[in-house]
C-alpha cells in the first residue's frame, strides 16, 4: 500500500505540475519543486553544512547536480510528449541499473522485452512524436540511473534525510537561473506558489517518505517488482487527468516495460528509491 501510494502521488504530482508550465514553464515549475522541497526537508533533517570534508561536499554537489538533471529533462520532456511515454521512456534508467546487478542468463530476455517495448513506442517518431521529448525522456533516464547509483553511498555517509535535504539545496541552486527566466515574476504568483508547494509536497516529501518506510518492510526484490508498476501508473494518470490517451502500441510498450522491470527487479541487487 505504501509503495502503491507512493507511485500515486508522483505520477498525480507530474500531472499537477505539468498545468504550471503554461504559466512558469517547466524550467520555473522544477525550480519551485526543488526549493519548496530542500526548504520542507531542511526543517524536517535540519542538515549541517560543515563538516563533511572535501569527499562529503564533492559527494552532495554531484548528488544534487544529478537531481536536477533528473528533475529538469523530465519536466523537459513532459512538456513535448504524453506523462505515460516519457515516464516509460525514463524508466530505462533503474532497469539499466537493477541489470547490472544481476548476473543471470535471464536477464538478456528482459533486455529483448525493455528494447521492443522502447522501439514500439518510437515507431510513431516522425509522425508527430516530439524527437526532442524523447530525448530529454533518455536523458532524465541516465540521471535516474545515476541518481539510484549515487543514492547508496549518500544514505551511508548523512544520517536520516541530511544529505537529500542539501542535494536539494544544490539542485535548487542549479536550476534557478533557468527557473526565473522561464518564470519570471509569475514565480511570486500565490496561486502558482501554492500549486508549486503542493507538488513538492506530493511528488517529493510523501513518496519518498512512503518509499522508505515500505523499503522497512519488504524485500528489495518486492519492492523493486512493485516499482515497476510506475510506467503504468503514469500512462493511466496521464490519460485520466490530463486527457493524453495512448493508441494500442503505446499501451502494449508500456506493458512491456512493466514486465521486463519486473522480471529485471526480481534478480536485481541494486534498488534505489526515485526522488
Amino acid at each position: 500500500m505504501l509503495v502503491m501510494a507512493a507511485i500515486l502521488l508522483t505520477q498525480l504530482g507530474a500531472s499537477l505540475a505539468k498545468q504550471l508550465f503554461s504559466d512558469v514553464g517547466p524550467g520555473g515549475t522544477v525550480f519551485l519543486r526543488l526549493a519548496f522541497g530542500a526548504v520542507i526537508l531542511s526543517a524536517l533533517s535540519r542538515p549541517r553544512l560543515r563538516g563533511h570534508g572535501r569527499r562529503g561536499a564533492l559527494l552532495i554537489v554531484v548528488f544534487g547536480l544529478t537531481f536536477a538533471g533528473m528533475n529538469g529533462a523530465f519536466y523537459a520532456s513532459i512538456d513535448r510528449i504524453p506523462l505515460g511515454v516519457a515516464v516509460t521512456i525514463e524508466f530505462i534508467g533503474p532497469l539499466a541499473v537493477g541489470l547490472l546487478g544481476s548476473r543471470r542468463p535471464l536477464d538478456l530476455v528482459w533486455v529483448a522485452l525493455a528494447a521492443a517495448g522502447i522501439l514500439l513506442l518510437g515507431d510513431g517518431i516522425g509522425e508527430g512524436t516530439d524527437l526532442w521529448g524523447v530525448a530529454l525522456a533518455l536523458l532524465a533516464g541516465v540521471f535516474w540511473g545515476a541518481y539510484i547509483l549515487l543514492t547508496g553511498r549518500v544514505g551511508r555517509r548523512f544520517d536520516d534525510g541530511a544529505g537529500l535535504a542539501l542535494a536539494l539545496i544544490v539542485a535548487a541552486v542549479a536550476v534557478a537561473p533557468l527557473g526565473l527566466a522561464q518564470g519570471g515574476l509569475d514565480l511570486l504568483d500565490p496561486s502558482v506558489l501554492a500549486i508549486g508547494l503542493v507538488v513538492a509536497v506530493v511528488s517529493s516529501a510523501l513518496p519518498y517518505s512512503f518509499e522508505l518506510e515500505a523499503l522497512r518492510r519488504l524485500r528489495a526484490a518486492t519492492f523493486g517488482v512493485l516499482m515497476s508498476l510506475e510506467p503504468a501508473t503514469a500512462a493511466l494518470v496521464g490519460a485520466l487527468v490530463l486527457g493524453e490517451a495512448l493508441r494500442t502500441s503505446e499501451w502494449l510498450a508500456v506493458v512491456m516495460v512493466v514486465l521486463a522491470s519486473a522480471g529485471a527487479a526480481r534478480g536485481a541487487r541494486v534498488i534505489a528509491v526515485h526522488e
